[in-house]
């Protein structure tokens, strides 16, 4: 039975982050190991609810009053099988997912939830240091399924297939497997050896990993076809958001942040000797004030900018939850200040980029921004500027962080006779499959751009769909349906 005044002898605390100065001189990770004496604490504040809100914040229905018990009573090895029996990639979700978890905890209420992404992230790094142990299947199905895209969606559905003990081959086009993990997510987030040790285990498992194939140029669906027995498309939704309109566009120094973030990972990882968009004594401007722009923030205080200022259409969210627009227990619209903001930088709130200022070269040398509002208008989201408020701020370099419109259209969509809804992505029926016969999709390749803890729910529930339509006996888990949303009012 948990404590019951567990949350009122202990309040909630996270363990500290690296120091900023030495954490500029280096890509590792924000936040060092927590001790086991802060993480019991923690885990001794979750009350275990008559009705655990938490389960319905989490897309995975993760069981986290049962593990908070475990690690609170020090059964850390029960605690990692709990942890692993809804989620396949804890490592990841404990250092990447925002935690709509810990918005839907009851203790929440009062603005001070459980560190539930916390407690996470230390049993899945004692997972780590015993060394994660593959799980083949005893008997092999007979049958194959290619998975097209490494991104978690895609990682999730194979290991739950190979697991079942279906054939799997992991299609990715860049050299290494991971998508976004792996070359979007600065290492100051994720270091790129927790992915390997987990694409270790897969591998162990059966799951084979076939990079630098473009699916629909290197193999086409045919070849799919021929090959396997079912497809998931899980190529998820990279096409980045840009701004045509806007004066100045053309202009050199504006980028889309994924052609900043990309060369910058690859970098780090030793892959390349330099980066074609580099920070190092430049004035940056990033426009979008989200996850995207905050890795930007990050890589361009690391990489030497002289300045830095995070742009933000909406005005200045308040620091704790109204209760009126986003009541409990729904995800919240408050200030967020991530790790990079506290390395420096400025933010500014309810303003627009007007026009990209250049110089006779063609170089970005300025903005012109103004103060705008932004309102909602028989549902069609409406910027209006502000008369006299315009304004020029020195730029070198802009980095468009303004979001993700959807999949890329790509050439085996075509052949399998696809076409991608309003939203830029595929529509699943109810058994998560396309309008193509054995084709499933999952991830941001269905849902759009969403939080890693998605994506990792819609691969798990597509793995189930798979199996069953490849005829196997038993059930896999369905944690989510192809038309589930987050909690909304």
């Amino acid at each position: 039975m948990p404590d019951p005044n567990g949350f009122l002898r202990y309040e909630r605390q996270l363990p500290k982050r690296r120091p900023v100065p030495i954490r500029l001189m280096d890509w590792k990770e924000v936040y060092p190991p927590a001790g086991e004496e802060l993480i019991r604490d923690q885990a001794t504040r979750c009350m275990d609810c008559g009705i655990p809100f938490c389960h319905d914040g989490c897309p995975l229905g993760n069981r986290i009053p049962d593990w908070n018990d475990l690690v609170r009573t020090g059964g850390w090895e029960s605690a990692v099988e709990s942890l692993h029996a809804t989620n396949n990639f804890p490592e990841f979700t404990g250092r990447l997912c925002p935690a709509p978890c810990e918005a839907a905890c009851v203790l929440g209420i009062a603005d001070d939830p459980v560190t539930i992404k916390q407690v996470e992230v230390e049993i899945a790094n004692y997972a780590f240091g015993r060394g994660l142990v593959p799980q083949p299947a005893p008997t092999a199905s007979g049958k194959s399924v290619a998975v097209v895209g490494s991104g978690p969606a895609g990682l999730a559905a194979a290991q739950q297939l190979a697991r079942a003990g279906h054939a799997v081959t992991v299609y990715e086009r860049d050299d290494r497997i991971g998508g976004l993990l792996r070359y979007g997510i600065p290492d100051f987030k994720i270091e790129k050896h927790v992915i390997d040790t987990r694409l270790e285990q897969m591998a162990a498992e059966g799951v084979v990993f076939q990079t630098g194939v473009d699916v629909g140029t290197d193999i086409t669906a045919d070849d799919l076809r021929e090959r396997y027995d079912a497809v998931l498309l899980a190529a998820g939704a990279l096409s980045g958001r840009d701004t045509p309109e806007t004066p100045g566009r053309h202009l050199n120094g504006v980028h889309l942040a994924m052609e900043h973030l990309v060369p910058a990972n690859r970098m780090v990882a030793g892959l390349q000797d330099s980066t074609p968009i580099d920070a190092k004594g430049k004035h940056v401007i990033i426009i979008g004030g989200g996850d995207t722009g905050a890795d930007c923030l990050g890589v361009a205080h690391r990489q030497g900018a002289a300045s830095v200022t995070q742009l933000d259409q909406y005005p200045l969210p308040p620091d704790i939850r109204t209760g009126v627009k986003d009541p409990w227990p729904t995800w919240p619209m408050i200030l967020r200040n991530y790790a990079a903001h506290e390395e420096g930088g400025e933010r500014v709130f309810g303003v627009a980029v007007q026009e990209f200022v250049g110089d006779e070269n063609g170089d970005l040398v300025a903005i012109r921004l103004a103060e705008v509002q932004v309102q909602r208008i028989d549902g069609v989201r409406t910027v209006t500027a502000v008369p006299g408020s315009e304004r020029e701020l020195r730029a070198d370099l802009v980095l468009l962080a303004i979001g993700f419109e959807g999949t890329e259209d790509q050439p085996l969509l075509k052949q399998f006779g696809l076409t991608r809804n309003r939203r830029n992505v595929l529509d699943a029926d109810l058994n998560w499959q396309t309008g193509a016969d054995g084709v499933f999709v999952a991830g941001d390749m269905h849902k759009g751009a969403s939080l890693i803890v998605w994506a990792i729910a819609e691969g798990r529930a597509a793995a189930s769909a798979i199996h069953d339509y490849l005829g196997a006996a038993g059930e896999l888990p369905a944690p989510v349906r192809s038309d589930s949303q987050p909690l909304s009012v």
